[in-house]
């Protein structure tokens, strides 16, 4: 019922944002939310520039930035239709505007209200969605359910969830002991932590169909469930190894500075969704066996992040994918050797889990396409745009620093577009650059969190749970802890 209604409100907002807009000039942004696309080329702008963008601490390579929104520097004033300057002074705007009647004046930064990022609109959103979303996750669901299968059949499964039952039982009281769901659970959780994006969305989906064999009503989400979904959503990331490429790609003169606070911000989120769900199921924490595992937990996470920190970003960025990708072919190794042993046949019990991953992924289609079409009425509507412009002046008018505020877009986009955040982090860092304040910021919360709202639905939507409780509310409640947590640290870590 609560996603019910947070869907309606993303869509009825979005169409009365664009519906002012209509009013104030905009007579294209209907088409743009309907049959708008991403690929649509951009009607050209000339600009006249004054100054450099440099002076207000902008990127470098803030001019080709502004060529991905059509805006082409020009030398010739009667050719240009704007005028960019890092200082607008009255007189010389009276006088550039005499000289060339109708010439509108901004400077480098406010001029980034008037930039509009071509996205598509429901109708290539809807198709997008099975073409570019689904297709592909099939057949990943078809990977790793099979390999998942074989584990099952072979013992595997069992002997992780004895390994992880005295922790588990703790904060799961209601599954009982040697069920398969715990297994799946930690097999989600080690691939989260190893961003393998790819793997923990098909245990993700496993865990949930182990657990709602347990739940008495499949209509509502159980207590585990909720658990379960909340630790995953608050996505917990040993090595945020993608911002980390993408820092480097853009220049930044040390790409894996934003390592550390990017760990402890998903830590403190992982930690804040665990104590939000054990507050509403009434689950003591301050047990021996949860003490022990989240301790364990925190001092690798430190080893790691005292070892990974000492390591030059070559070196860095290699010691990532190699451990993110080895481990995932050892798991792979280790599950087919163990099979062999244990003489099952392997070949039809991975084609027997694979099946599964196929009608999983044609179950998912209308929570994936539903919940995709809002979120892109929401950025095409402009939505997200008058947000920030209202964050900023409030935060302006009390005096506060807001330097922030030109970070958040990441965060604002995080828990209902894993794409479109990753967008807004890097046309940050293409505008202030990847070693400013915002774009560093951008970075941390981008790896600090997951997409919530597309997790919701994609999850509880595949066994089909229409009641989702609490579990909205703890785990946006988680992400706000990790945004809060990513903003302190920007400031301690970079001033």
């Amino acid at each position: 019922m609560v996603l019910s209604r947070i869907w309606s409100a993303f869509i009825i907002i979005a169409i009365i944002v664009a519906s002012i807009k209509v009013f104030n000039g905009d007579e294209k942004i209907f088409t743009r939310m309907v049959v708008g696309k991403s690929s649509e080329k951009y009607d050209s702008v000339y600009y006249y520039g004054l100054g450099s963008p440099q002076s207000q601490q902008l990127s470098q390579n803030y001019t080709q930035f502004l060529k991905e929104y059509g805006y082409h520097k020009t030398d010739s004033l009667a050719q240009a239709t704007v005028l960019l300057s890092d200082n607008l002074q009255p007189d010389s705007v009276q006088k550039y505007k005499s000289l060339a009647p109708g010439l509108k004046v901004y400077d480098y930064v406010s001029v980034q209200k008037q930039l509009v990022r071509k996205v598509d609109g429901i109708i290539e959103t809807a198709k997008n969605a099975v073409v570019d979303i689904i297709i592909p996750l099939i057949g990943i669901l078809a990977l790793f359910m099979g390999f998942l299968s074989i584990a099952e059949k072979a013992g595997g499964v069992r002997l992780l969830s004895k390994i992880i039952w005295p922790f588990f039982s703790k904060i799961f009281p209601d599954i009982p002991k040697g069920h398969p769901a715990t297994g799946h659970m930690m097999m989600n959780f080690s691939a989260n932590l190893l961003n393998l994006d790819n793997a923990a969305t098909p245990f993700g989906l496993k865990a949930m169909e182990s657990l709602q064999e347990l739940n008495p009503n499949k209509a509502v989400a159980s207590n585990a469930q909720i658990m379960f979904m909340a630790l995953h959503a608050s996505g917990l990331t040993l090595i945020p190894v993608t911002v980390i490429a993408y820092r480097s790609g853009l220049g930044a003169q040390n790409a894996t500075d934003i390592f550390i606070p990017c760990m402890i911000a998903t830590f403190a989120a992982t930690m804040a969704a665990m104590v939000i769900v054990s507050f509403r199921q009434k689950i003591n924490l301050l047990q021996p066996a949860i003490l022990g595992w989240v301790g364990g937990i925190s001092l690798i996470i430190t080893l790691l992040v005292v070892y990974v920190n000492r390591l030059e970003v070559g070196y860095a960025q290699t010691f990532s994918s190699i451990l993110s990708n080895g481990i995932i072919l050892f798991i792979f190794f280790i599950i087919v050797l163990g099979a062999v042993y244990k003489k099952i046949d392997v070949f039809d019990a991975f084609v027997e889990g694979a099946k599964g991953g196929f009608e999983t992924g044609v179950r998912i289609i209308p929570y994936i396409v539903g919940m995709l079409i809002a979120i892109s009425m929401l950025r095409t509507s402009g939505t997200f745009d008058v947000i920030i412009n209202g964050m900023k002046t409030f935060f302006a008018a009390i005096g506060t620093d807001t330097r922030f505020v030109d970070g958040l877009p990441t965060a604002l986009i995080k828990p209902l577009s894993g794409s479109g955040a990753r967008g807004m982090m890097l046309d940050t860092m293409k505008t202030y650059g990847p070693d400013s304040f915002a774009g560093r910021l951008s970075c941390i919360l981008q790896g600090s969190s997951d997409t919530t709202f597309y997790v919701i639905a994609v999850y509880f939507g595949s066994i089909s749970v229409r009641n989702t409780r609490y579990a909205v509310g703890a785990m946006l409640l988680a992400d706000l802890v990790g945004v809060i947590t990513s903003i302190l640290l920007c400031y301690f870590f970079f001033g």
